[in-house]
């Protein structure tokens, strides 16, 4: 065989240069200067150009797992480059989150316990600028609720710089340490390395590392570092990389139970839990104020009446919900998902290059199962799935990984009609999933295999 790299199939070519033509045609309707799209209209046209940049992703993703093409796999890498540069640039204007994580770097470089004080705190008035400070949101009233690996983060790249686009980058490198880790767990389960598409031309991901840098790009690399380690059988170095994880972003803590699944239960514990107290202990001199705006966020979110959770949210508008209503969820979803975690932790463990699709089929079940009962109904929570499901690919969690695009608008201003638009398709292909008794039922052959 020749050493030139083959040209890619023409479909998936189209696919990709449809993709790159509707971001550009996405970013074109933002009002240069607005911290949003620009108008309410924009935003809504805004939405149904991701939205069909999400169609665009189904079909290159269906074209990767049922066609392999080896080689391909660098113009893969290539267009999902390409598309992170085109967002790069831009100012962040679907989230203003990444104010705060720019402000809390440089509250750290001026020797002060980013948990102590509100931005808006007398106290730290030096410190305003015309270009973060102003767009930083809950400034007068929220402490900071980003747990201690974050904020180690953000103090870190406050070192090297104080702007978003400085921030942006520096969650694109988490981002692209994710893309790494995926193709050498591609390579371990013998499976083509092109279908790291997956998670790299997923819309969600990129509106939300590139365009937003939310700093669940810093979680998902951190998991992926997790799932690589696992994989390998480093079950210590596992069980760090999970906790720093966690202490990013607390979802990851959920797909623990995939983790445990064969391994080494005592490893993973104590190495966990000593990532876990290394990175609280430079925090704690604000005592429980380490827990920042998190115990205030819930109610914020309407988790606490029970209207913030999808289902409640729709049982609401057929009987009035009692008080007790959020607790009984909570309650119901424990003893679903404890149930799940212990029959996923206790399962024969796999051998083989089957680890690795085994590992992420657990953990990309637990991920989506924990988030949809969660239900937040912020986009950006959803792109991690799109990890999990680029080794062990489910059509659920697929959708679950990209079709969150639609919550970038929300025209009922209620939690339960236009979400269904997302959760209902899922719930319906985890249902045919499981009626088909399939594990991962759109997979293709590894290659070489007949």
């Amino acid at each position: 065989m020749s050493g030139r790299l083959e040209t890619p199939p023409a479909g998936l070519a189209l696919l990709g240069t449809l993709l790159i033509a509707l971001t550009l045609a996405a970013l074109a309707l933002h009002v240069p200067g607005a911290d949003t799209v620009g108008t309410p209209l924009r935003a809504q046209v805004f939405v149904g150009v991701l939205a069909i940049s999400v169609a665009v992703y189904f079909l290159a993703v269906r074209r990767v797992l049922r066609t392999p093409c080896p080689r391909a796999v660098w113009f893969v890498i290539a267009i999902a480059v390409l598309l992170r540069l085109l967002l790069l640039p831009s100012l962040p204007f679907l989230s203003s989150d990444i104010y705060r994580y720019v402000w809390d770097g440089q509250v750290q470089a001026a020797g002060i316990n980013p948990y102590r004080h509100v931005p808006a705190d007398p106290a730290l008035s030096f410190l305003r600028d015309p270009a973060v400070f102003p767009l930083i949101n809950r400034a007068d009233y929220a402490h900071t609720i980003y747990p201690p690996a974050a904020q180690l983060f953000f103090a870190a790249v406050g070192q090297v710089t104080t702007t978003v686009t400085g921030m942006k980058a520096a969650m694109l490198l988490c981002d692209g340490l994710a893309i790494a880790c995926l193709l050498r767990l591609l390579a371990l389960s013998g499976l083509p390395r092109e279908r790291v598409l997956i998670y790299a031309w997923n819309p969600l991901v990129l509106w939300s590392f590139a365009c937003d840098g939310h700093v669940d790009a810093v979680a998902v690399g951190l998991l992926a570092l997790a799932l690589l380690a696992r994989a390998r059988r480093r079950d210590g170095l596992a069980g760090a990389f999970l906790a720093a994880a966690t202490l990013v972003k607390f979802l990851p803590i959920v797909v623990a139970p995939a983790f445990l699944r064969g391994g080494w239960l005592w490893r993973q514990v104590l190495t966990g839990a000593a990532v876990i107290v290394a990175l609280y202990l430079p925090y704690l001199s604000v005592g429980t104020q380490v827990l920042g705006f998190l115990p205030a966020y819930g109610a914020e979110e309407g988790f606490a009446t029970g209207q913030g959770f999808w289902l409640l949210a729709g049982l609401s508008h057929l009987v009035p919900l009692p008080v007790s209503a959020a607790w009984g969820y909570a309650l119901s979803v424990g003893i679903v998902f404890s149930a799940l975690s212990l029959w996923i932790a206790t399962r024969h463990p796999p051998t083989g290059a089957s680890v690795p699709v085994t590992l992420c089929r657990d953990a990309g079940i637990l991920a989506a199962c924990a988030t949809v009962a969660a239900s937040p109904h912020y986009a950006w929570y959803y792109a991690w799935l799109a990890l999990p499901a680029t080794v062990s690919p489910s059509p659920a969690v697929i959708w679950l990984s990209a079709a969150p695009v639609l919550f970038y608008i929300d025209p009922f201003n209620e939690r339960f009609a236009w979400p269904s638009l997302v959760f209902v398709p899922a719930l319906a292909l985890a249902l045919r999933a499981g009626l088909r008794d399939q594990s991962v039922p759109i997979a293709v052959s590894p290659r070489g295999a007949s």
